[in-house]
């Protein structure tokens, strides 16, 4: 696999990004979840639009704005070798909501279609926990559906404890802690 970084959504990246906005669309088309942890990505009409969202949430007096009361951080994942981006991952700043609480969690992700399979969602999640370390996070709740052994994996390789699986509308959701050094 290669090296990925974590950056915060810019400009540079706008084509790229609406590429990858395409690629979702078009392979995962019968998937009603096709934009879980794009944070909004689908209903935006351009990149900047996504990206000025995104610099709205990291800062708790203008999320709301955007239509949420809990901050965060949200980063493209990078390849380095061609700048290309791989996914999509955010973090949330706390999970004192009810939702972020019971099943959304302290992050989401999402790799473009077509580089799923190399190990991307793993390191991506180990570099956000790394973020989250920064920012005084002593624990991660990071939730997936029951049937997403994908992501299942993901998070038990990165130290994941399996705590209960929920319902949530009619849909199990599997709950996890990672603990995150700092």
């Amino acid at each position: 696999m290669d090296d990925i970084v974590l950056v915060e959504p810019a400009h540079e990246y706008a084509d790229d990004l609406w590429a990858f906005r395409q690629e979702i669309i078009d392979k995962d088309a019968d998937d009603e979840n096709q934009f879980a942890g794009c944070m909004s990505l689908n209903s935006c009409n351009s990149a900047d639009e996504w990206i000025r969202i995104c610099t709205l949430r990291k800062d708790e007096k203008t999320c709301e704005e955007v239509g949420t009361k809990v901050p965060s951080h949200t980063f493209l994942a990078i390849r380095k070798r061609d700048n290309r981006i791989i996914g999509v991952i955010d973090l949330r700043h706390h999970i004192d909501h009810p939702i972020l609480g019971t099943w959304g969690g302290h992050c989401g992700y999402s790799v473009r279609p077509s580089e799923r399979g190399h190990g991307y969602a793993k390191e991506m999640l180990r570099l956000d926990k790394l973020k989250a370390g920064e920012m005084g996070i002593e624990k991660m709740l990071v939730t997936c559906d029951e049937s997403n052994i994908a992501s299942e994996k993901t998070i038990l390789a990165n130290g994941g404890v399996y705590e209960k699986t929920i319902d949530v509308d009619g849909e199990k959701m599997k709950r996890f802690w990672i603990s995150v050094e700092g």
